[in-house]
């Protein structure tokens, strides 16, 4: 049976109903077929039941594009004193920042607070007011007010973090170091700089929880919770295909 007449696994359109060249096989069983990543995203509960079988009784390879469950806590950041394991789990029980030094948390505020004002242009082609994308010299206004919301959040910030606090980060936002308010950031340059590709999706995934939204008004939770399973052993074996959830995993 040809692609035309093969439909996509979760909307059941044809490629030529979803305005695809062509449906595209799950990676690591290389038997379900969806018309892009969303609909893989929203299919996955079900799927993995049956992917790894799918895959095993057609000796599928598993490629470059899968992740093991098994790596999801493994990479330590680079730039940080402690290296704190499961952070998707922590994100989506709202630790993410817990159990860290205060200069870890000070860093991984500014550039989650950095990833997201550069999404918001990036993808928006929207400027956060007196921020650096405007011609501002500092981002460290929008920045204090990304803190004080964060600080009105019950139990997002550390039990150590008090007024004085918000003072030191402020502080710390504009010391010279490569985390600096004073300074746009890409996806890329994140990556380089703490050593993981998974790093972006972290920050993002925390200035969610601050802002109540992702960028674009999209929402991680769907990953968030899968890559939370993977760290905890829930995948089925252990792998699953990457998504290139916008913002999540884009290429930017």
């Amino acid at each position: 049976m040809g692609d035309v007449d093969q439909t996509c696994a979760k909307c059941k359109k044809t490629a030529a109903e979803s305005q695809v060249s062509s449906l595209k096989n799950c990676a690591r069983c290389k038997v379900t077929l969806y018309c892009n990543r969303e609909c893989q995203k929203d299919d996955w509960k079900v799927h993995k039941k049956i992917c790894a079988s799918q895959a095993n009784a057609r000796g599928a390879y598993v490629g470059p594009e899968t992740v093991h469950s098994s790596d999801s806590s493994a990479t330590r950041l680079k730039n940080l004193e402690k290296h704190v394991p499961n952070p998707f789990t922590r994100l989506d029980q709202g630790k993410y920042l817990h159990d860290r030094p205060e200069t870890d948390v000070y860093k991984l505020l500014i550039d989650s607070f950095r990833m997201r004002e550069a999404d918001d242009f990036n993808f928006e082609s929207k400027a956060m007011a007196g921020s650096v994308y405007t011609g501002a010299e500092s981002s460290i206004e929008p920045f204090r007010h990304y803190l004080a919301k964060a600080a009105a959040m019950p139990n997002i910030l550390p039990s150590w973090w008090i007024s004085q606090k918000q003072k030191e980060c402020e502080a710390f936002s504009e010391s010279g170091i490569w985390n600096d308010v004073r300074r746009k950031i890409s996806k890329q340059e994140v990556i380089d700089h703490y050593g993981d590709e998974k790093a972006p999706m972290q920050v993002r995934m925390f200035a969610e929880a601050v802002y109540g939204v992702g960028s674009m008004g999209q929402s991680g939770e769907g990953m968030r919770k899968l890559m939370s399973d993977m760290e905890q052993g829930g995948s089925e074996n252990g792998h699953y295909s990457m998504l290139d959830i916008n913002p999540f995993a884009r290429g930017q």
